[in-house]
């Protein structure tokens, strides 16, 4: 079994080891991690999406139906798409974004680099990703396997996470810091 360390834990660690073990001995982690960052995509774009995948109002057998559509169309397949079916027959389809995190770490550890997380406030082109894996790699000293998310809510700014470290330098949170130090000066 994987290493899995405090690196995963809980119900989307086990299905995310279950999956990384499958995929080694398959040769396909890379594979796997290539699917399921298109899958990680798709729910960043589609509010529609998360909410197929967050609510518990739809069966399983609509979100299968609703699943193979989606993967098809994204050209999802192989053990990504068997994982994805299982999670959502399991009733589990709701934790796919821990999962999908999970898998990632494993992955990178697996390939001796650190699994680093950028929220921004809109999507960051192609420059600004290479300046941050450089920038992030030279600070903890190994190649970084980056996953990037958007979240407008942030105003500005980007939230950046390595391990168990997160630096907060949003927009919004600079905003209730001086919110906090505005109210002690009245």
């Amino acid at each position: 079994m994987a290493a899995a360390g405090d690196t995963v834990s809980g119900v989307p660690g086990r299905y995310a080891v279950a999956l990384f073990e499958l995929a080694k001995e398959n040769s396909a982690v890379d594979e796997i991690a290539a699917d399921l960052a298109r899958f990680q995509e798709l729910l960043n774009e589609s509010e529609d999406l998360r909410r197929l995948v967050r609510s518990p109002v739809f069966s399983a057998e609509d979100q299968l139906k609703a699943l193979n559509a989606i993967c098809e169309k994204a050209e999802i397949g192989g053990l990504a798409l068997n994982f994805l079916r299982l999670i959502a027959r399991n009733r589990r389809l709701f934790a796919v974004v821990d999962m999908i995190r999970a898998y990632r770490k494993l992955a990178a550890q697996a390939r001796g680099e650190i699994a680093a997380e950028v929220t921004s406030a809109e999507a960051l082109d192609d420059n600004r990703v290479a300046e941050l894996k450089a920038a992030i790699k030279s600070t903890v000293g190994r190649d970084i396997d980056l996953a990037l998310k958007v979240d407008p809510a942030i105003l500005g700014g980007l939230i950046v996470k390595v391990g168990s470290r997160m630096v907060d330098n949003s927009l919004k949170t600079k905003l209730q810091n001086l919110r906090i130090a505005m109210k002690g000066t009245g």
